[in-house]
């Protein structure tokens, strides 16, 4: 009895560590997100228009307010506009 409940503990985290590989080779392929992250909010460059993530882009603090732009050409362009 000892024998078989073992067994089924040991089938049970071979499973668990499967299906732990395999999420994790589909969020690395584009698939399904993990669940741990939560969704980023996107911003709009005030140049063009493009929407960007603030931590990947470029920013330009003019007063109390920070723009965030797709490239240097956009925020050198805002910054020489204003």
């Amino acid at each position: 009895m000892t024998r078989l409940l073992l067994v089924a503990v040991l089938l049970l985290l071979i499973a668990w560590a499967f299906w732990k590989v395999v999420d994790g080779i589909i969020e690395a392929f584009g698939g399904l997100p993990s669940k741990s992250k939560s969704p980023m909010k996107l911003v709009r460059d005030p140049v063009c228009g493009t929407w960007v993530s603030p931590r990947e882009s470029l920013g330009l603090r003019a007063g109390n307010t920070t723009h965030y732009f797709c490239s240097d050409a956009c925020r050198a362009k805002f910054a020489k506009g204003s």
